[in-house]
């Protein structure tokens, strides 16, 4: 992807999948997004029942650094971006029980919802990340508490 813009997000027809379902909108062809790595992505999130977004690393124009399959995000965060090489662009549909369950960890997420994200992957640096991924835990813990959080943090 040669300039980055903040996509739009279309809700598909039809129910709400029960499964993760991803789709690659851009195949990358840089360093692959695997277990203990930490990646960097922008991303923008909506959720399936409105197409109403509640959440966007562009907004706040800093891209979001998580550890994959570290527990940090929510599972179907660390699912969906396993396997995307930076420079693509990914959407990921996320059911309820891979998400935030009967949980709202926002008022602009219901509980029970089903959540569609557009992922940019930017980075890909190493192996596992030490202390790292606990200092963004906490990190996004205080921003969920001061209201302007990152949805996709685990709960």
């Amino acid at each position: 992807m040669s300039e980055l813009t903040k996509p739009g997000i279309e809700v598909p027809e039809g129910d709400a999948p029960t499964e993760l379902t991803i789709r690659d909108l851009v195949v990358g062809d840089g360093p692959e997004a695997q277990p203990g790595r930490v990646v960097q992505v922008h991303y923008v999130g909506v959720t399936f029942a409105s197409g109403r977004e509640f959440d966007s690393s562009w907004e706040r124009d800093r891209p979001f650094k998580f550890a994959v399959g570290g527990g940090r995000v929510i599972k179907g965060w660390d699912r969906g971006v396993r396997g995307m090489k930076v420079g693509g662009r990914r959407e990921i549909i996320v059911p309820p029980r891979l998400g935030y369950g009967k949980q709202s960890p926002s008022p602009l997420i219901p509980a029970g919802s089903t959540l569609i994200f557009v992922v940019d992957l930017l980075t890909v640096v190493g192996g596992p990340a030490g202390a790292r991924p606990r200092l963004d835990r906490l990190v996004l813990n205080l921003a969920l508490l001061r209201g302007r959080g990152h949805p996709v943090a685990a709960t």
